[in-house]
């Protein structure tokens, strides 16, 4: 299934139709930062004009879906049993140095159940998607996970608890169980990419804690879809719940979720 369906055509033209947006101010954020203005500002900003984009061309195409965005949170419509679950931005703080890793990530969640997930890079043109029961892809190019076994030849994705945000002591405990038993770990700055990554198979793994829905929602139906396992970090199902999130191939999750467990005694 390389031809996307009419779901995945609308999210991924509001993606596109988005990301217009988001590169012209990406191109004008390096002469802010020069000029030495209010580039967090001006990000805020680049946030909202594109959840707005979003929001009008979602809402057009399916008219009464609810939507729960980043940056207005839920609203609420008369279709109680769809929600597109929205970050217009993932990756804010890569966007603000004018590093090229962000991403715009929509996923449909309906009757509590992702069915349909799109993340796009707008740098580099990658758009990944999935839809429950048909694949995940790249572009036109289906993805599978990864199919190495061992943890110490295996690449592994995180985040880094940063200013007032996580838990420091809980991730060095977990950072030192793993660092020496992989070929490297990885922390690039977007959740929705790392779990795409995962599902193309340039991530072996990836864990991390203190996330919102909008962060994890599309990336957990693509690494299902491409053949991985997804769990909290602490092995249970509630991942949009706990915030938490263990992705891997079927052989690394639980060499994974292992190492979390020791790096919590």
């Amino acid at each position: 299934m390389t031809t996307q369906s009419a779901l995945l055509k609308v999210m991924s033209d509001a993606a596109r139709k988005a990301a217009r947006g988001l590169n012209r101010d990406f191109g004008e954020l390096a002469e802010l930062q020069v000029a030495r203005k209010a580039p967090a500002d001006f990000v805020s900003a680049a946030d909202l004009k594109a959840e707005q984009v979003l929001f009008e061309a979602l809402t057009k195409a399916r008219p009464g879906y609810s939507f729960h965005g980043e940056e207005r949170g839920l609203i609420e419509g008369t279709d109680k049993t769809h929600t597109w679950i929205v970050d217009p931005l993932d990756g804010t703080t890569n966007f603000l140095h004018a590093i090229p890793h962000f991403a715009i990530n929509i996923a449909l969640e309906r009757e509590g159940v992702v069915v349909a997930a799109v993340t796009y890079n707008p740098a580099t043109n990658e758009l990944f998607w999935a839809e429950k029961g048909k694949g995940c892809y790249v572009n036109d190019k289906r993805l599978r996970v990864a199919a190495r076994r061992h943890l110490d030849e295996s690449v592994l994705a995180t985040g880094i608890p940063f200013l007032g945000h996580g838990q420091h002591g809980r991730f060095l405990k977990e950072l030192h169980q793993i660092t020496q038993r992989v070929a490297g770990v990885r922390r690039f700055g977007s959740a929705a990419l790392d779990l795409a990554w995962v599902a193309a198979g340039r991530y072996d793994g990836y864990w991390e804690r203190d996330l919102a829905p909008w962060d994890l929602a599309a990336g957990v139906l693509m690494v299902t879809e491409a053949g991985g396992k997804v769990t909290n970090a602490d092995g249970g199902d509630d991942v949009l719940a706990s915030g938490s999130i263990c992705a891997a191939n079927l052989e690394i999750h639980p060499l994974l979720l292992e190492r979390l467990a020791v790096a919590a005694k």
